[in-house]
This record gives structure tokens, C-alpha cells and sequence, in this order.
């Protein structure tokens, strides 16, 4: 793990407190929308105003973003409001342009991030640049990639720097737009417990009815705040209307919410250290039962090497499949966690057999 130098939230040079509320329109469309949108989001609770200047779209013939000329409605507006501002940039004209117009946070998209040739001139034209830098997670689920966005970008002297959790990109049919796949950005909090962790439930979710679940739990999970599209009239918004809310329902959302602590008194502290004891014990208990199962597993890859067998079955693990997800629903489990769970140990089992079966080819 490379040792990233990351100044803490609170050492960024703005008023933030928990959870930092990043908002304002997908994208900056007139200078009269975004005038708008942000007076009507100045006493909901924000901390940053942010605006799409550049789109990058899945196809051309999208509306791609206003260009340049959008920086000094975005600038204005959040001089006029009192707030910091953000915008997206994803080349070193981006940035530049980003620059000399007054943005006081850059971020770079999930678009970009996959990139790393793109990460680097944006890097590059940073060089010696002293202003935060919030690097949303790559489209696919690769935190080795999310974190070498990091690397590049403090390479060049970059060290406010935090992350946005977006989600990820699956063919899987889901409510939700983009996979949130908590994991990985609990593990990046867990690698990098001082980095700012900021989570983007307008994408995540891809409609605006979702968005109020899924920041409580950004919440409970202890980030360190959200980033929520609003516009003045999403429904007629010009680019991804579905997920953005007014200012009025963003600051109902925001009112909704609720903030835990993360530091516990001593009681709590007891009461939870009794019941971690017990998710050590059951814990403990599973990783023997997981042994027995793989030595099965193994006497299984015996008798199907000795008999010519393939090791894969597959009418067999459908049946297996179908039938522990009948049972878990019983258990108040999840059909998504049961797969998940069972893919892993059929992996395990198929590692096992197949290392059985070339054993005995190399001999």
C-alpha cells in the first residue's frame, strides 16, 4: 500500500462540519438557472455549491455541458450565496480554465478516474496548483485504481485530497443506477481512515426517490458527507433529470437526517465490546465449519479424479443454489448476500478439486 499524504477535512481551510453538504445542479445550463438554483439552496443547509460545466456523455448528440462560459455562473452564484464551488474537470484545459475563473474544488469523474492517461494530465496540469481535489471511484469496482488516481495526484503536490463514492456499473438488473458496493469504500476508509469520504447518492441511485435511503446510510457508516444534484425544475433539466431534487426536498432530506457518533462512552463501548464477543465466537465457529465443508470438498475431487468426473456440475450447483436461497429467505437473508456467499465457498471447493486433479495429472 503506498503511504498517501492526505490533510484531514477539517485542515482544508473552509467552515465544513459533519456531514459536509455538497449540492446544486447536474449541469449548469443558463445563468439564470444556476442564479436561481443556488438562491433557493442558500439557506438549506449546504456547504459547497456544484455545477456540471463539462459532461462527458455516453453518446454524442447529449447535451455535453455549457463549456466555459458556465464558470463564471457557477463562481457568481456561490460568491453571491456565500459558498465555496466545485466543478468536474477531466483535462488540463479543464483545469486551467477551472482555475482562472475562481473554483475553489476540483473534482474528477468516475469517467476519468478509469483513465489513468487522463488522471495524469490533470495531475500534470495541477503541478504545484494548492486546492482540494475530490476523485470520485472508476466505473468498474477496482479500488486499486481509485487509489492510484490518489497517488497521481499527489505525486505533484496535491494532499487535500478526498474521495467521492458514486457507485459502480454492473449488468446486473438493480433499483439502483450504480451498485453502491459499500466494501469498497469502507475498505478505502479502512486503508486511509484520515481521508475525506464523500458519497454521491444522486448516482447512486439514478432516481430521486431512492436518494434519502441511501444518504442515511452514507451516515451511518460514518462518511463524511453527500453530494446531492439539485436543480430549480429537475424534471425539465437538461441532463439526468430523474435524480435531481429541488432545493425545498434537498432541504427536507437534509432535515431527515440523522447524525450518529462515532465515539462511544464507556457503557456503549462495554455493551458493544459483550456483543463483538459473540460475533468472534459465532465468527470462529464458521471458519471450522468451512474447513469440514473444503475437506468434503476435497474427498469429493478424489472420487470424481478416480472416476474420470468433471469437477464442474452444474445441474448440481443450481440445485444447491436454488435451494439455500429458498432456506435463507426463511432467515430474514437476502437472495443477493446468499449467492454472493455461496459463489465464494463453490469457488473455494472448485480450488480445492482442481488442485486435487492436478496433482495427480502431474505425477
Amino acid at each position: 500500500m503506498s503511504n498517501l499524504n492526505i490533510v484531514p477535512l477539517k485542515d482544508w481551510g473552509f467552515d465544513f462540519k459533519r456531514p459536509v453538504i455538497i449540492s446544486g445542479p447536474c449541469s449548469c445550463e443558463t445563468e439564470e438557472q444556476m442564479t436561481e438554483t443556488a438562491q433557493r439552496l442558500a439557506d438549506k443547509g449546504i456547504d459547497v455549491l456544484r455545477a456540471g460545466i463539462w459532461k462527458p456523455r455516453t453518446r454524442p448528440g447529449m447535451f455535453e455541458g455549457i463549456g466555459k462560459e458556465g464558470l463564471s455562473w457557477l463562481v457568481n452564484a456561490g460568491k453571491m450565496i456565500g459558498k465555496p464551488t466545485t466543478v468536474e474537470v477531466a483535462t488540463g484545459q479543464h483545469v486551467q480554465e477551472a482555475l482562472e475563473a475562481g473554483v475553489d474544488i476540483l473534482w474528477i469523474g468516475a469517467r476519468t478516474t478509469v483513465n489513468p492517461f487522463s488522471v495524469q494530465e490533470v495531475a500534470d496540469a495541477l503541478r504545484g496548483v494548492d486546492i482540494p481535489v475530490l476523485v470520485k471511484n472508476p466505473i468498474n469496482p477496482d479500488l486499486q485504481l481509485w487509489l492510484g488516481s490518489m497517488e497521481r495526484l499527489n505525486a505533484v503536490g496535491i494532499t487535500r485530497l478526498g474521495a467521492i463514492h458514486r457507485g459502480f456499473s454492473s449488468y446486473e438488473k438493480s433499483k439502483y443506477r450504480n451498485k453502491p458496493m459499500w466494501e469498497l469504500p469502507v475498505e478505502m476508509r479502512r486503508l486511509y481512515p484520515q481521508m475525506p469520504i464523500i458519497v454521491d447518492p444522486s448516482h447512486i441511485c439514478g432516481s430521486r426517490e431512492l436518494i434519502p435511503s441511501v444518504s442515511q446510510k452514507a451516515l451511518d457508516l460514518d462518511f463524511d458527507g453527500l453530494m446531492i444534484e439539485s436543480h430549480r425544475d429537475p424534471d425539465n433539466a437538461w441532463s439526468d433529470a430523474a435524480q435531481q431534487v429541488t432545493p425545498e426536498r434537498l432541504g427536507e432530506i437534509i432535515s431527515s437526517l440523522i447524525v450518529r457518533q462515532s465515539h462511544l462512552d464507556n457503557y456503549a463501548e462495554n455493551k458493544l465490546e459483550a456483543l463483538r464477543a459473540q460475533i468472534d465466537r459465532i465468527d470462529n465457529y464458521m471458519l471450522e465449519i468451512m474447513s469440514e465443508r473444503m475437506d468434503i470438498a476435497r474427498k469429493i475431487g478424489e472420487f470424481k479424479r478416480d472416476n474420470g468426473i468433471t469437477i464442474l456440475q452444474t445441474n448440481r450447483w443450481d440445485e444447491i443454489i436454488q435451494d439455500r436461497i429458498k432456506k435463507a429467505a426463511k432467515k430474514e437473508l437476502t437472495e443477493d448476500f446468499v449467492k454472493d456467499m455461496m459463489e465464494a465457498i463453490h469457488q473455494e471447493s472448485i480450488r480445492h478439486q482442481t488442485k486435487i486433479m492436478n496433482n495427480i495429472l502431474a505425477e
